[in-house]
């Protein structure tokens, strides 16, 4: 199974699979038929104090991801990522995120731990 993450501000493609936003606020300016979403998975987003805290900042990415995987590893957290996976079945999955850095966000974290259960299968 192939997962990857995409902007939300760029056009999804037939290739992407299984589409799901993983950010908690919705991308300004953009519509539900443009995202072209199977799901929207806000709870998987980072809670709020953390993306506060994160702001973006690179410098702080180490620490974020660390802090996220803590989040994302609570049962609940853990069944929800599963519901995922299963509902993508053999196909691609994309995650699809607002923030203009590609290589430090949340969906570059999820992918990892998509990717970990994966390999736990």
């Amino acid at each position: 199974m192939k997962i990857s993450i995409r902007r939300a501000y760029a056009d999804a493609t037939a290739a992407d699979g299984y589409r799901v936003l993983v950010d908690r606020v919705w991308p300004r300016g953009r519509t539900r038929s443009e995202l072209a979403l199977a799901e929207w998975a806000k709870e998987l987003a980072p809670s709020t104090a953390l993306r506060q805290w994160f702001g973006h900042d690179p410098r702080r990415f180490d620490e974020f991801r660390d802090r996220y995987r803590k989040e994302l590893s609570t049962a609940s957290q853990r069944a929800r990522l599963r519901q995922v996976l299963d509902a993508a079945g053999k196909g691609p999955i994309t995650l699809v995120y607002g923030a203009k850095d590609e290589e430090h966000n949340q969906a570059v974290v999820l992918r990892d731990e998509l990717a970990r259960m994966l390999t736990r299968r």
